[in-house]
């Protein structure tokens, strides 16, 4: 990884946009894959249609923030930045997973999802760069 358009010289995503822009682009990447995969096994009779876990869609998403955890290797607080934004990315997920209690698993999973990738980008980029201020 180096320094680009999107990553610094040591490269961290450089800008709010670009973490929340490649988490969500991600989501939306996993999300297709699923719905496309629940359509084929509603279509084969295995399943019917909304029956996927929607919080499928978030592995790539995470996958993307492990690395810019990695970035910041040497950080101090990067752990308690990375456990405060877990702790409070589930704590809302779920309760937008609650909130949409009337809709096909898929759709109440991709709803907590999307919830807690914006909730835990949030808290990491501003967390991590208010630990490394001088």
């Amino acid at each position: 990884m180096g320094a680009g358009p999107y990553r610094d010289e040591r490269g961290r995503l450089a800008s709010l946009g670009s973490l929340l822009g490649f988490a969500l682009a991600g989501f939306v990447f996993g999300l297709g894959v699923l719905v496309l995969l629940d359509v084929v096994l509603a279509a084969l009779g295995v399943s019917r249609f909304g029956r996927a876990n929607g919080w499928l869609a978030i592995v790539l998403p995470v996958w993307l923030l492990t690395e810019e955890f990695r970035a910041w290797r040497g950080q101090p607080g990067r752990v308690v930045v990375a456990l405060v934004g877990v702790a409070l990315a589930v704590a809302l997920g779920i309760l937008a997973n609650a909130i949409a209690g009337d809709l096909a698993p898929l759709a109440r999973g991709a709803s907590g999802a999307a919830v807690a990738i914006a909730a835990y980008s949030l808290v990491w980029y501003y967390g991590i760069r208010w630990m490394a201020r001088p």
